[in-house]
């Protein structure tokens, strides 16, 4: 079990349903994605680099790709969603689209292989 998988074990339904659609469209995407820790955040990087993230709280769950341009990138789809610089907040009645997580992973990564 890698460290996202004991992040989504510890938490309850429909959370973690939520959280792992959104892994699992993230890793269809980046196949060579590896789990980690970044910033106490379990994510999936990149060459050695966090690519997205994944946390829960008592009242939202949000997804954290690492970049404030990345947020600005798929901010015109989000505008029933709290956002802030590099964090998109969101429940399980209103996860985030597979499309916008496809985007987020597609513009992060393409940051990642530029500063390599």
């Amino acid at each position: 079990m890698d460290s996202l998988d004991e992040a989504l074990a510890t938490l309850g339904e429909p959370e973690r349903e939520c959280l792992k659609r959104l892994i699992d469209v993230a890793r269809a995407e980046a196949p060579d994605a590896v789990a980690g820790v970044s910033y106490g955040i379990p994510v999936l990087k990149v060459g050695g680099k966090p690519l997205i993230g994944v946390t829960a709280s008592a009242r939202h769950l949000a997804v954290h790709p690492f970049s404030p341009a990345v947020v600005d990138q798929v901010r015109g789809e989000l505008d029933d969603y709290s956002l802030s610089t590099g964090t998109i907040r969101f429940t399980p009645e209103h996860p985030l689209p597979a499309s916008v997580v496809v985007a987020m992973v597609r513009a992060r990564r393409a940051e990642i292989m530029g500063s390599a």
